[in-house]
């Protein structure tokens, strides 16, 4: 709207971008607003408020101050009420009026004011009282006024004509001035009685060099006098024609080398760029007071300094950093849960849901720790889970290893008792080759305990099943071909029986080759399509990771279990019709104790390996592994051994038949 406008300082923008930054330092999300009553700070107020709401700070109000006394009642209610203890001024100083009780309801809450308001000490004691150790941004100084221009100083009478000059002279040297209104005026305001002067007055006093006023007017006549005298110069014309045109070119390309620091030059914005300041002000009484910088915000990018460490008392009013927030500040390991208020600032505080984390305050959301971490007890930040899996430092492992390891001894003992007495009658009945064949199957599945010992890997996890399925269908076939041995005996032992050319060990050979071949063809199908594969399960525990076996195929898995299981049903059946066989010794009412005690086994584990995880679930299959396998070898070999070293009277062809 006008392209030949100059600033003397940046605008507001780079005021308000220092001061959300302070905001956000010092952890204040929670601020009330004030404004001038002659509209001064409005429009300020509202674009400062829209910006601090996209930061993440909210306004609690927005409150004109009205003209003195109007509005005291009022001032006191929302001032004194407020939660808000940090007030951000706006407008001008002239726009407000502080009476002495809402000064004391201000000494409560820490200002923070304008640029505009760079004439502090100029201000009422009231005003200085209620803005103590706050907080104000300042443009510096730009061009130090030449006050060696008058060494003389001035005439009073020859300057109390000007109106501005007229004002100086009778605020700061109280000179009395011919308007006898603006005497009453000064006197009453500023309390002082003005007097007739005459001589000529030293003036260097008001621009002295550590004078906190911005020479911005200053700066700007120098600015245009200094263009004017180039246009002058250059053009060698006089004439007013293009004045405007002319003259803001040369304002335009205007750059002067300042010696204090500072060049004074207009950037592309139209705009003299200048350091802003933040500064503490300090008010000990009507003479004495100080300004501290907390922070330099330098150009042109304006971003504040590293601010000063401010925690010491003298800078606070009650001697404490002050906290304005709605809501405390939720911790790591916890999150903002939002309200009915329509603040965001205002929140409570609740702790991250299972498996995650926040690890900065004031989180919004929490998150998901990686499948291999999970949160510690503060739910500030992830680490790494607890593994788990069936290792050998467990005490249960020592368990099973000495176990498997004597019942392996133990069997191979038994088969060395029968290999030794392999010539007597009880060891030679019913196939000595189907007894061994069952024993050093008994030893194996014994051993194969081991492969669900430690940390798995996929090797092991494809012979795990394999391995028992495979040794358990070649036992419960051995011990199904005795059966049916069992029951071919008793009828071949009829006159013209056509049972007898079954007898003999091809036929029994020939049902463990092919029932154990079903189950080696399952066992192979399945490692080809789908074989197992170690897994981790970090689901199923808070915390830790189950290091396990995937079946791979459920199918493949079930289908092991269920032909072994088939076996052993249909070895229980048989062996339990020929129970009763008129024998001395029938071996089918021991196979069907072995295999009682078998399926009770594996029945048993199978809703005990359904609602187990983890290494627990890994301990139900080894101890029915176990369980079983000691079954088959106390059910089936220890009376044979009772009889074979105790009692070898008994071990004769007339007892066994």
């Amino acid at each position: 709207m006008y392209p030949t406008l100059f600033r003397m300082t940046p605008d507001d923008r780079v005021h308000y971008t220092a001061l959300i930054k302070l905001l956000q330092y010092m952890g204040w999300n929670w601020v009330g607003i004030l404004t001038a009553w002659d509209g001064s700070g409005d429009e300020e107020a509202q674009e400062l408020s829209k910006m601090m709401s996209q930061h993440g700070i909210c306004t609690e109000y927005i409150f004109q101050i009205q003209e003195e006394f109007k509005d005291d009642i009022q001032r006191r209610r929302i001032l004194g009420k407020s939660t808000a203890k940090v007030v951000i001024v706006c407008g001008t100083a002239r726009g407000y009026f502080f009476t002495p009780s809402i000064s004391l309801i201000l000494n409560r809450i820490t200002l923070i004011v304008p640029p505009s308001w760079n004439k502090l000490y100029t201000i009422d004691e009231n005003i200085s009282i209620a803005i103590n150790c706050s907080f104000l941004f300042f443009w510096p100084q730009q061009m130090p006024i030449n006050v060696n221009m008058y060494p003389l100083g001035f005439n009073v009478s020859d300057c109390l004509n000007d109106p501005i000059m007229e004002d100086i002279w009778l605020y700061y040297f109280h000179c009395l001035s011919p308007n006898e209104k603006k005497n009453n005026i000064f006197s009453l305001v500023y309390s002082f009685l003005p007097e007739f002067c005459t001589s000529l007055i030293d003036a260097s006093s008001i621009f002295a060099e550590d004078t906190p006023i911005p020479s911005f007017a200053y700066t700007a006549v120098y600015v245009l006098a200094k263009a004017l005298h180039e246009m002058y110069y250059t053009k060698k014309i006089s004439e007013h024609n293009g004045f405007q045109h002319r003259l803001h070119k040369y304002v335009r390309h205007f750059y002067y080398k300042n010696p204090y620091g500072g060049d004074i030059y207009f950037n592309e914005r139209r705009e003299v760029p200048s350091d802003l300041y933040l500064q503490n002000f300090h008010f000990f009484n009507a003479s004495i007071y100080r300004f501290t910088t907390i922070s330099i915000i330098k150009g042109p990018d304006y971003v504040p300094e590293t601010f000063i460490n401010i925690s010491d008392p003298i800078y606070w009013k009650k001697g404490k950093v002050t906290v304005s927030r709605c809501s405390n500040p939720c911790i790591p390991g916890t999150r903002k849960k939002f309200g009915s208020s329509i603040h965001k600032c205002c929140y409570e505080c609740v702790s991250c849901p299972e498996g995650e984390i926040s690890n900065i305050s004031d989180s919004e959301n929490c998150m998901k720790c990686p499948d291999e971490e999970w949160p510690n007890e503060k739910k500030d930040r992830c680490v790494p889970r607890l593994v788990e899996f069936l290792s050998y430092t467990d005490t249960i492992v020592v368990v099973f290893s000495a176990v498997s390891i004597l019942c392996c001894l133990l069997t191979g003992l038994i088969l060395r008792i029968f290999i030794h007495y392999q010539d007597t009658p009880i060891v030679k009945a019913n196939n000595r080759n189907l007894s061994y064949l069952l024993l050093v199957s008994i030893m194996l599945s014994f051993l194969c305990v081991f492969l669900f010992l430690g940390h798995p890997v996929d090797v092991t996890c494809m012979l795990r099943v394999t391995s028992f399925g495979v040794i358990f269908s070649v036992a419960v076939s051995s011990l199904l071909a005795k059966s049916i041995m069992v029951c071919i005996a008793f009828k071949a032992t009829k006159p013209g029986s056509p049972w007898r050319k079954w007898m003999g060990a091809k036929l029994s050979t020939f049902i463990i080759c092919v029932l154990s071949l079903v189950q080696v063809i399952i066992c192979v199908t399945w490692l080809s399509i789908s074989p197992p594969f170690q897994d981790q399960d970090t689901h199923s525990y808070q915390g830790k990771v189950i290091i396990q076996c995937n079946e791979g195929s459920v199918i493949g898995f079930y289908s092991v279990l269920g032909y072994m299981g088939l076996l052993a049903a249909v070895s229980f059946i048989i062996a339990f019709l020929a129970r009763t066989l008129p024998d001395s010794f029938n071996e089918a009412k021991y196979i069907t104790f072995s295999m009682l005690v078998f399926c009770s086994v594996w029945i048993a584990m199978i809703p005990a390996y359904l609602s187990t995880r983890g290494k627990y679930m890994v301990a139900v299959e080894i101890f029915a592994i176990i369980a079983s396998s000691s079954g088959l070898l106390g059910c089936i070999f220890f009376p044979k051994c009772y009889i074979i070293l105790f009692r070898p009277d008994l071990n004769t062809k007339t007892f066994i038949h």
